[in-house]
């Protein structure tokens, strides 16, 4: 192994572990079928500030981590397959 594999590796693995520990401190949506029935109401304070929330910080997170995290896979494969 040369030593980009392992760097890219170990980066691999911490985004991974990153990514579930983020999602997994994300507070599950149970609304369901019923809110869609019934229909949210988004012009409460909370809809209209949704973005400045922790909830909505989290999922900025999840999202910036999982385009990093396929990134490096990208950029990984591309890498180990271009140089063998």
């Amino acid at each position: 192994m040369e030593w980009y594999e392992i760097i890219l590796g170990i980066l691999l693995i911490v985004t991974a572990v990153l990514i579930t520990v983020v999602v997994l401190m994300q507070k599950s949506n149970d609304d369901g079928l019923s809110s869609a029935i019934v229909g949210g109401s988004a012009d409460t304070f909370y809809g209209k500030n949704k973005g400045r929330t922790s909830e909505a910080k989290l999922a900025k997170i999840t999202k910036v981590l999982a385009i990093i995290f396929f990134i490096l896979v990208l950029g990984t494969s591309i890498l180990c397959t271009a140089i063998r």
